[in-house]
């Protein structure tokens, strides 16, 4: 077909990958913010100004839609949390957490991303990763942003500024006091990021054999519905996935 069709094949695929990411971006953000209230953005406001930032990032209303329904699941104990840790292609170490309401199915699933592209389940990683909280937001200067965490009595690990975005580590147990400071200090603030995330202490560089099975798992993982969060130590651009 010629070489105008691969590269537009190319370009419509790179598309879909960045789509995918951005959407698995914010249905986390939204299951979040229901789970942390009422699952209903009239009741929990919270909930409706992350849903009105995703729908500016032109996120579709059935991603919404879903990431709600996934989040009552959990409150009412129809779904349950799972974790699943393995190796990728290249010894990539890969931790995948999922909400399901059937952990054969679910575990059925991952375990394929996993076999077809080289790599294996069932062994423990999660000690080459820390658990942290990350808040990176604008509007707020660093001495600001103190200001606001001492007002709020709310503990952190690190403050810095990163391209122009202040930057907030933590441990997990004090993000929501550290939310709720940064928002009692500027009420419209608009955070790039504010996760709990497992931060690798090592990482490992691929060849482009591994790199493209191990892309190849990470895309077939974020297409699975159960599929919440996915960690791994790979040193390959993010942007790119």
């Amino acid at each position: 077909m010629g070489r105008a069709h691969e590269v537009r094949a190319a370009s419509m695929a790179k598309t879909a990958a960045m789509k995918s990411k951005k959407y698995a971006k914010w249905g986390k953000e939204i299951f979040l913010a229901a789970k942390a209230g009422v699952p209903d953005p009239e009741m929990n406001q919270g909930l409706k100004k992350t849903i009105e930032r995703a729908k500016k990032d032109q996120c579709t209303a059935d991603v919404i839609k879903r990431a709600i329904e996934k989040a009552q699941g959990a409150i009412s104990g129809a779904s349950k949390e799972k974790v699943y840790e393995g190796y990728g292609s290249g010894n990539v170490a890969i931790i995948v957490e999922c909400l399901t309401d059937n952990d054969n199915r679910t575990f059925a699933e991952v375990r394929t991303c996993f076999t077809k592209t080289g790599g294996t389940i069932g062994s423990a990683v999660s000690y080459m990763f820390n658990r942290k909280a990350i808040f990176k937001f604008a509007g707020l200067s660093e001495d600001e942003a103190m200001e606001a965490l001492m007002n709020g009595d709310a503990d952190f690990e690190d403050l810095s500024t990163e391209d122009e975005l202040t930057c907030i580590t933590a441990d997990p147990k004090d993000f929501n006091a550290i939310k709720t400071a940064l928002e009692a200090a500027k009420a419209d603030i608009e955070f790039d990021t504010a996760e709990i995330t497992m931060i690798p202490t090592t990482y490992v560089d691929l060849d482009e054999e591994h790199e493209e099975k191990f892309r190849r798992m990470l895309e077939m993982l974020r297409e699975l519905d159960d599929v919440q969060e996915i960690y791994h130590n790979a040193n390959i651009q993010e942007d790119e996935e």
